[in-house]
Parts: structure tokens; C-alpha cells; sequence
């Protein structure tokens, strides 16, 4: 549409293989969304190191932003989401310190050990009570320090990466509490950074300023941006700028935060995200010893949760296949592993081999000859394999889930991509044996245009905003067909 009454909310959503501009308004008291713009998010090598394009990102948000505002009259506030983790450095002319290094950069190799050289591991979970990943900004940081990178010696400002964009949009600095909370430096009870650990890592102090909270408003677009976007004095209002706490926001349920959860999420794509919404962290032994973690959400609550290897191996497999010819379609992929032969093959989707490997198949057909499996007869078997092995890895985690939460949980949300895979959302609910709900898809977007439509008072609450989901997206549920074929397989997996 060219025109619109109503108040237009701009997303800016930035995710690990490519990026959109989305619009989000009601129309006749319904959410909806307008794509305006998708680019691509490629990493590159430069050097040894792997790097995120940030300028050309930066290009793309642009464009989106004009063709946004020549499409609509009436914007209304405009806010960014990325994914977690990965940061940036400013030295103090206000400008990139270095390069934006990804999170399956090589530097991170053998990390951990070197970090818990410095503070032990129980130590660092006692401060964040986040899960141990080496990709994790302290990880990074502590990569960083031990080679002697130039820009952390020269850095005067640490930004996550939506806040960088924040900053391009504004010229002000800010880092939201969401995505600071995957840092491993910030300190889940108090939301504020853990200066032990950021001195006895020897990192800078200075570079980390206080986090703010979602649906705060950092002021308008400066000058430099709403000359070439037209956005002449659309305010930034921060979203959840963590991608899976937005997503969260956007799970239709009928409650937030409760005591005793009966629901949990999985926040499906690349990474799945698997875990319940509660009021105060659970920092404890079972969850430093089931290595979950405790990141924050929108109001205060905290997301407790466990990453997941997601659908990675099933898109890298697809990738092979690009490099040996023509790869199939993404459907023709799911309704081949539909016909395949079940469980010939288990992969377990955060085996360290498949976090990166440079050829998906050749690393799973290594896999199975290092546990004791047939290699794969097929590409079908391949395809299935990589779907069973992410339901049976989110059976495992559903089983530690109700052991921290002390409840038994009777249903499982799926929210973004993931869940039009309707074999993985059928293949959930059996290996669960629990009742499966899956979408929205667009979860992330939409709840990054629901905290701006809470900042700007358009929402007056989560659960207000919750029940506008509800009501303007449609959703399927899936109910467990056969969860006993799933008892035997659950066993040899839990021995892989």
C-alpha cells in the first residue's frame, strides 16, 4: 500500500544469513507485517579471520529505510534486532576500531580452557549464569586480549550488534540489556555488567556503558540518516534487540513470566533456542551442571534456555550439495526425508564436527564412522537424519527443562522459521510426547514491532501484546502420533 492511516513501526531484522526492513501496523485492530526490503548477510574471509560486512549491511538498511519511507506516510518509530553475541569496538573519534570477527571465527578455538585458566568456570557462572559456548562475547574478548588486537587496545566503546546500528541511526551510544545478557559478563540479577570479571579478564572497563531496556527511546534519526531516508524525525525505540528475546514476546500464550511454567519455546531456525520465560534467574548447580542459561527478556523477565545446533546441519547439508551440482529445494529436502528409511542414521546436532565444518557431508559421513553407524546410503537418509536428531536433541533438553523449572510442561511453542517445517514439528511432538503449537513464523519481527508499539504507548503491555499475536496469526498444532517409536532410538542417542 502507498498510503496508511495508521501508524507504521519499522523492524530492522538482522539474522546470521541475511537481513530484512519490515513494516508492521494494524489494520482493522490486526497486526500486520510488509516485507519492504530482504538482503543478504554473508560472512567473509579476509585474511584469517572471519568478518561480518557491516558497511554493506548498513548500505542495505538504507535502502530498505527509503523505499519504507517513499512507501509509507506515516512511520512511526524504527528499531533494530540482531542476533546475539558478536560485538563491535569504537576508538574515540567514534569510529570502527576493527573489524566485526564472527562467532565461528577461528580465533575462539581451545578458548574456554584458556578462560578458565584465568576465572574457573564455576566462578563465571556464579556472576552470569549463562550456558558455556565458546562463542560468547567474554570468549572472544578474552581471544582478543591474549593475541594483543590492536582495536581492543584502542577501544573507548563495545557495542552488540544491533546497538551498532542504533548508534548509525542515532550517533548515540546504548547497549540493550537482551543481547548484553549473552555476553557472559553481565550479571542476570542486577542487569548490570560484572565488573570482577571484566577486571580479573584484564578487559577494559571503560569500554561498557550501563544497559538500557527494551522500549526505552534513544531520540530521533540523525541528520546524516533522514537526509537519505526521508526519516526526518522518526524516533529509535529499542526492541528486544536480541533476535530470540523478541521472538519470545511474540509466542502467543495467555500468560508471562509465570511461577510454575506449563509451556516452553523453541525459537527455530539456523540456532534453535529451547527454553521457558520466568521472572528471576536459576542460577544454581543443576543448571550450571545442565549448562542452560539465563538471559534476559522483555520487562525484567529472564529467559532460561539451552542453544541448540537448529537447522544448520540441515542447511549446510544443502550447501554440499549446492558445491556438487544443482541442491534440491527446500521442500523437495523434507518431503524426501519423509519417505526415508527412520532413525537409520543418529546425529546429534551440537557434535563439536558439525559446528563448522568446511563440508557438511563429508564431516557427517566421518561422524558415523567415528560412532560406530553406517554411513549414509542416501541423501534422504541424510535429510531425515539431521531432522530426528534435532527432535530427539530437543527431548533431551525438555527433560532438563522440567527439571529446573520443577514442572512438567504440556506444550512446546515453535516460533520462526522452523516452523513451517512441518516434519520437524511433527517429529518434535512425537519425541517429546507432547503437544506441539507452531508459529508465528515472523516471530522475531513481529516482536520487534510490538516493544516499539510498547514504547510508544500504542501497547500498554506484554500480555496486551501477546494477545494482539493471538488474534492476528494463525497457527497449527501438532499432537504426538507415535512417541513410542521414539523410546528406542532416545536411547542410543543419549549414548552417541
Amino acid at each position: 500500500m502507498s498510503t496508511n492511516d495508521t501508524s507504521v513501526h519499522l523492524a530492522i531484522d538482522l539474522g546470521g544469513s541475511s537481513g530484512r526492513v519490515i513494516a508492521g501496523f494494524l489494520r482493522q485492530g490486526r497486526l500486520e507485517l510488509e516485507q519492504v526490503h530482504r538482503f543478504a548477510n554473508d560472512a567473509v574471509r579476509i585474511q584469517n579471520s572471519t568478518q561480518w560486512g557491516l558497511a554493506q549491511l548498513w548500505q542495505e538498511i538504507l535502502t530498505g529505510l527509503r523505499t519504507a519511507s517513499d512507501q509509507y506516510s506515516n512511520i512511526a518509530s524504527v528499531g533494530v534486532d540482531s542476533w546475539g553475541v558478536d560485538y563491535i569496538l569504537l576508538d574515540e573519534q567514534d569510529l570502527f576500531a576493527g573489524p566485526a570477527r564472527t562467532y565461528r571465527d577461528a580465533r575462539t578455538v581451545g578458548i574456554l580452557e584458556k578462560s578458565f585458566e584465568i576465572v574457573p568456570r564455576e566462578e563465571i557462572f556464579a556472576a552470569t549464569g549463562v550456558q558455556f559456548m565458546v562463542i560468547n562475547s567474554l570468549h572472544q574478548l578474552v581471544a582478543a586480549r591474549l593475541a594483543d588486537e590492536t582495536s581492543l587496545r584502542i577501544a573507548d566503546g563495545f557495542l552488540m550488534i544491533g546497538d551498532c546500528f542504533h548508534w548509525l541511526l542515532t550517533g548515540k551510544r546504548s547497549i540493550e540489556v537482551t543481547n548484553a545478557s549473552t555476553t557472559q559478563l553481565l550479571d542476570p540479577r542486577t542487569k548490570t555488567w560484572s565488573d570482577d570479571l571484566i577486571e580479573r579478564f584484564g578487559l577494559p572497563r571503560h569500554i561498557f556503558i550501563d544497559p538500557i531496556e527494551p522500549g526505552a527511546t534513544l531520540g530521533p534519526v540523525q541528520p546524516s540518516v533522514a537526509s537519505v531516508t526521508g526519516l526526518d524525525g522518526v524516533p529509535v525505540v529499542v526492541p528486544a534487540t536480541h533476535d530470540t528475546a523478541s521472538a519470545v514476546l511474540a509466542v502467543p500464550v495467555d500468560d508471562f513470566a509465570p511461577e510454575k511454567p506449563t509451556w516452553c519455546y523453541i525459537s527455530s531456525g539456523t540456532w534453535s533456542l529451547m527454553g521457558c520465560e520466568l521472572a528471576e534467574p536459576r542460577i544454581n548447580s543443576l543448571c550450571s551442571e545442565l549448562n542452560f542459561t539465563n538471559e534476559g527478556g522483555v520487562d525484567g523477565s529472564t529467559r532460561l534456555l539451552k542453544n541448540i545446533g537448529g537447522l544448520w546441519v540441515f542447511q549446510q547439508i544443502r550447501k554440499s550439495l549446492e558445491r556438487r551440482g544443482t541442491p534440491p529445494s527446500w521442500d523437495d529436502m523434507v518431503n524426501a526425508a519423509k519417505s526415508a528409511e527412520p532413525f537409520a542414521l543418529l546425529l546429534n546436532p551440537d557434535d563439536p564436527s558439525l559446528i563448522a565444518p568446511d563440508d557438511m557431508m563429508t564431516a557427517i559421513e566421518e561422524l558415523a564412522e567415528r560412532t560406530g553407524q553406517q554411513p549414509p546410503a542416501n541423501e534422504a537418509i541424510l535429510f531425515r537424519a539431521a531432522l530426528e536428531g534435532l527432535a530427539l536433541r530437543y527431548r533431551v533438553c525438555l527433560e532438563m527443562l522440567e527439571s529446573l523449572v520443577e514442572n512438567r510442561i504440556d506444550t512446546i511453542h515453535i516460533v520462526g522459521g522452523g516452523s513451517l517445517n512441518h516434519l520437524l514439528c511433527q517429529m518434535t511432538a512425537d519425541a517429546c510426547n507432547r503437544t506441539v503449537i507452531a508459529g508465528p513464523v515472523e516471530a522475531t519481527a513481529i516482536g520487534n514491532v510490538l516493544m516499539q508499539m510498547i514504547g510508544t504507548r500504542s501497547l500498554d503491555s506484554v500480555k496486551a501484546a501477546r494477545v494482539l499475536v493471538r488474534d492476528s496469526f494463525d497457527t497449527q498444532q501438532y499432537e504426538p502420533q507415535n512417541p513410542d517409536a521414539w523410546t528406542e532410538p532416545a536411547r542410543r542417542f543419549a549414548e552417541l
